[in-house]
């Protein structure tokens, strides 16, 4: 039976609307000390690259004052600040991006303006928030793994032979060597005495019990699960994101080995593309073998008589979801499987859209989806004539790809008349409304059927951090509608509607700094809380750790057998 939450357009509605509106107040502040700030530069600080008067790159003091301003009261009056995160992670984003003013102010270099600037963003934990290059605007030295507004999609940086993961088993925490690497060229990698399962004990000079309080303000994160499993990532990588003082020509490494004794090595950073892991903690799955892949997901068959079969999921790719699921079904129905358990695992899977649509084929219940809300501010206007422009030219898009399963009509209605007419009307926050209005029109109450021909039998969800935004959402809808058991760890714990995306100047000059980008809009859970730093909860919480990661998997597909054999699904 599905069930009956309280409708999003009530409480939730009722709520959002008085939390955007205290901070519309608190940004009419922001807003006059942002106009006194521009009115005390003067005329020569307000010059171009061509006038004599040009400051250089990074501004002078009372330039990057008036930067600073401008930024906090944009932030105030556009972000969809999420209540369940701020009380999750107890901060206020507005007074954490206050108290990095005079390393805004400070900052006389291009280094040093940049970094400000990412730890100034990061303030507001939202792991969707990051700061991009632009033409003509300032350039670090070291610009590996940074969004650029020509290259949104950097290479990527260079890479240690090794890998890390966080060590969930404890609540003090630590990190593991989880992957080793050696050269597709035959050159030695120098691992030394380095192995699998050894635990950090130091990196760069950084004891493992300060890797977070020094690395935390340079990794975008909604929660600390997913804080740590970035932290992980980027160690082992030369990445701009890393703070200066941190980052060296090699990595240096301190580990205790399992059986005891520490070794120290000093690694080189590699090319990506030449490096071949061996794959010690990736996914495995006995007596499974792999049928075909897709952008989506790779599909594993039983090959002992299991009444399962295993979807790999990668993302919820827009461009190719439909296709992949129909071909799924297809599939499925053509080889009597549909009445088969689904395996669902998304430890490794990222974000997208269109995921409602999967749920409708994948498992034969119905249910309610996420719906969502937009913060109405100055952008507004802007971000719908964008929207017009993108429908007309049959383009909306999302992560590549068509964004609806309608053909936009419903989504362009809504902009051009509910969201329109709440701005004349000078209100804070739409209502709530079906998820872009992909499945559903605006007056739905956004419970979903299943799909004519569908998979009958129950689901499994693997979760885990690495992932989150549209991966939340799926994960919020199996939860929020007991579709099946999710095993493992939480999800990121991030997810919008949109960002807004701008080029960010000097105030009163002509001179580009940096790309900015805000969330300007909610993900309402179908449980009616805003998803935001509040991913749902797994059914049985199984931590990775550094014991127990290469053989993770089967501990999860263990615990899935025992619930599918409760349902008689493990064998024919």
């Amino acid at each position: 039976m599905l069930t009956a939450y309280p409708p999003v357009s009530a409480l939730l509605f009722r709520e959002i609307q008085l939390m955007e509106y205290r901070r519309l107040l608190r940004s009419q502040t922001l807003i006059g000390i942002g106009l006194l700030s521009l009115l005390g530069t003067s005329a020569c600080e307000q010059g171009t690259r061509e006038g004599s008067a040009y400051p250089g790159p990074a501004g002078t003091p009372e330039l990057r004052e008036a930067l600073f301003d401008s930024i906090l009261a944009m932030t105030a009056r556009r972000g969809a600040f999420s209540v369940p995160k701020e009380d999750a992670l107890g901060y206020d984003p507005l007074d954490e991006m206050e108290k990095l003013r005079e390393s805004v102010v400070q900052a006389d270099t291009e280094d040093a303006l940049f970094d400000a600037l990412l730890r100034l963003s990061n303030a507001r934990k939202d792991r969707h928030l990051s700061v991009f290059l632009v033409d003509g605007g300032i350039r670090p030295n070291l610009t590996r793994g940074l969004p650029a507004q020509t290259d949104p999609q950097p290479p990527d940086p260079l890479q240690a032979p090794v890998r890390f993961l966080p060590d969930f088993g404890s609540d003090e925490g630590g990190y593991f060597i989880s992957d080793l690497a050696s050269s597709d060229v035959g050159t030695d990698v120098g691992l030394g005495d380095l192995g699998f399962g050894d635990r950090i004990v130091e990196v760069n000079g950084i004891p493992v019990q300060d890797l977070r309080s020094t690395l935390a303000p340079y990794i975008r994160h909604s929660s600390i699960p997913g804080l740590r499993w970035k932290i992980a990532e980027a160690l082992s990588q030369e990445t701009a994101i890393l703070p200066g003082a941190f980052r060296g020509r090699s990595l240096e490494l301190t580990v205790e080995k399992p059986g005891g004794g520490q070794v120290r090595e000093s690694l080189a950073y590699f090319d990506p593309e030449s490096l071949q892991w061996i794959g010690y903690s990736d996914p495995f799955y006995s007596d499974f073998e792999l049928e075909w892949s897709t952008p989506t997901y790779d599909l594993f068959l039983p090959t002992a008589g299991q009444r399962a079969i295993i979807l790999q999921w990668h993302r919820f790719e827009s461009s190719s979801l439909i296709e992949d699921i129909d071909r799924l079904v297809e599939f499925g129905e053509t080889e009597n499987l549909l009445d088969q358990a689904i395996i669902f695992d998304a430890t490794r899977s990222g974000g997208g859209s269109l995921g409602a649509y999967a749920v409708q084929r994948i498992q034969p219940k119905p249910f309610k989806t996420t719906f969502g809300t937009l913060r109405l501010s100055d952008v507004i206007e802007p971000f719908v004539q964008m929207k017009r422009e993108e429908f007309a030219a049959q383009a909306i898009y999302d992560s590549g790809g068509p964004e609806t399963v309608d053909d936009g009509t419903w989504l362009m209605d809504w902009l051009e008349n509910d969201l329109l007419e709440a701005l004349d009307r000078g209100d804070s926050v739409t209502v709530p409304v079906p998820f872009k209005l992909a499945h559903a029109p605006k007056d739905s109450d956004g419970i979903l059927q299943p799909a004519p021909v569908h998979f009958r039998g129950p689901l499994v969800v693997f979760s885990g951090p690495n992932g989150g935004s549209h991966l939340d959402q799926f994960m919020s809808i199996v939860s929020d509608n007991e579709l099946g058991p999710i095993l493992g760890m939480p999800p990121g714990g991030y997810s919008n509607t949109w960002e807004w995306y701008e080029v960010l100047s000097f105030p009163g000059t002509a001179e580009p700094v940096v790309g900015y980008m805000w969330s300007i809009g909610h993900t309402i859970r179908p449980n009616g809380e805003v998803l935001e730093g509040n991913p749902a909860a797994v059914d049985e919480w199984i931590p990775l750790t550094a014991e127990n990661a290469d053989g993770y998997y089967g501990i999860l597909m263990g615990r899935a057998w025992e619930y599918l054999a409760a349902l008689e699904m493990r064998r024919p």
